[in-house]
């Protein structure tokens, strides 16, 4: 199979192995949580593994290793991004699989099991518009200080949502219209749902316009913005305005 159905397959597996956990009702709470974080990685990681030895690997749930810094092909894989909200019972977590090509998100997929749906960036994806106000969705416990300010200057309604990936997703589902992130993630946390954001045509990018870099030494991603292309720009530019 080719990549991209590597990855979907895998998200979408994981997932489905994910909401059995939960229905078998053996843990609750954070137990779940860490329970389903090691069931997701070690089903992906040796998955990986077996379709593809001479790629690289960066996951949440793994040691990192530096000898994937000097490959082209790296995947980079959270397992249960929402753990939080997947020990809750809710439905805003994910499962991320995406493979950087060098230092970029070249493809990925995102399941959302909780719905249940899957996209990958080999999907025709329709992007439908709701209608009424702009919504910028945003953490439902820490939004982010630039998107409050963004909000009120476009005067947008605030969306809390769980997980990356899901709140990702909503915008590629046309449920919500922007996401930015400022109070920093790791690689894991976005290249899946990046990768299908662009896929769709959505513009990716760091909240300053500058492209986003994958496969680094240090995992660390300070910002991040989410949106269609025809309001990338005065977003960054609201962005500035707060952070100046």
């Amino acid at each position: 199979m080719n990549d991209t159905e590597l990855a979907r397959r895998l998200a979408d597996s994981a997932g489905r192995l994910l909401v059995t956990l939960r229905e078998s009702k053996l843990f609750e709470g954070k137990a779940l949580g860490k329970r389903g974080d090691e069931l997701a990685n070690t089903f992906i990681v040796q998955a990986l593994r077996t379709h593809r030895p001479a790629d690289g690997l960066l996951s949440e749930e793994e040691q990192d290793s530096a000898a994937r810094l000097g490959l082209q092909r790296v995947w980079i894989v959270d397992p249960l991004d929402g753990t939080r909200e997947y020990g809750e019972g809710r439905a805003d977590w994910a499962v991320h699989v995406a493979l950087a090509i060098d230092g970029a998100a070249a493809l990925g997929a995102v399941a959302l099991p909780g719905l249940p749906l899957t996209l990958a960036s080999g999907d025709a994806v329709a992007r439908p518009r709701h209608a009424g106000r702009l919504r910028i969705v945003v953490s439902r416990t820490r939004p982010a200080a630039e998107a409050v300010a963004v909000a009120e200057a476009l005067g947008a309604e605030l969306l809390p949502m769980g997980s990356a990936g899901a709140k990702i997703m909503s915008v590629v589902r046309g449920e919500s219209d922007i996401y930015m992130h400022s109070g920093g993630q790791r690689e894991w946390d976005s290249c899946a749902p990046v990768a299908v954001a662009q896929a769709a045509g959505l513009h990716v990018s760091r909240l300053d316009g500058r492209a986003l870099r994958y496969n680094q030494a240090n995992t660390h991603m300070p910002d991040l913005l989410v949106c269609p292309p025809e309001l990338a720009e005065r977003v960054i530019a609201l962005a500035a305005q707060r952070q100046s």
